[in-house]
């Protein structure tokens, strides 16, 4: 279960280092730090948690739109995995999403990552579709990725069993 005193704290440019090394840890095709600059410079919701010491568990990086909102990386730190962090995240950046308007939030995930997967079936999420080769998988390799969507707001039904 997550640690109820971990809070959420927006991310700077001067934290990157941070998002990289937990990344890389976390992924073998990780962001870039170009990634994650571009995402901080264009103003979109990043969000870390911390628990009580200052220590990251996690963080999200999500580009509104309009009505809606596109979750772009949302990583546990590997010491922290399995422990609640992910749907703590999620009903975070649901909250942010809703009092922004968005009525609906997309996603994409690798296919192989079937633990996300898990994750996100189990918040509401629905498969829409395959975006073909989205993901670098390696020596000219590509992944395909699943596109899952929630909706938001009104008319939305609640999340599924925690």
């Amino acid at each position: 279960m997550s640690d109820v005193r971990a809070t959420f704290m927006p991310i700077g440019l001067h934290e990157v280092d941070t998002l990289l090394a937990i990344e890389t840890a976390a992924y073998a095709f990780p962001w870039s730090r170009g990634n994650f600059i571009d995402s901080l410079n264009a103003g979109y919701l990043a969000r870390k948690r911390v628990d009580a010491a200052g220590q990251w568990l996690g963080y999200f990086i999500a580009m509104p739109g309009v009505q809606e909102l596109h979750l772009l990386n949302l990583t546990v730190a590997p010491p922290h995995q399995r422990q609640g962090h992910a749907r703590a995240m999620l009903d975070r950046l649901v909250g942010e999403g809703s009092a922004l308007g968005a009525q609906r939030l997309w996603l994409e995930v690798r296919v192989s990552n079937e633990r996300a997967q898990q994750v996100y079936r189990r918040y509401g999420f629905r498969e829409i579709g395959v975006r073909r080769g989205y993901y670098p998988a390696g020596a000219l390799a590509r992944e395909n990725a699943l596109v899952m969507s929630l909706e938001l707001g009104a008319g939305a039904t609640a999340p599924g069993p925690r």
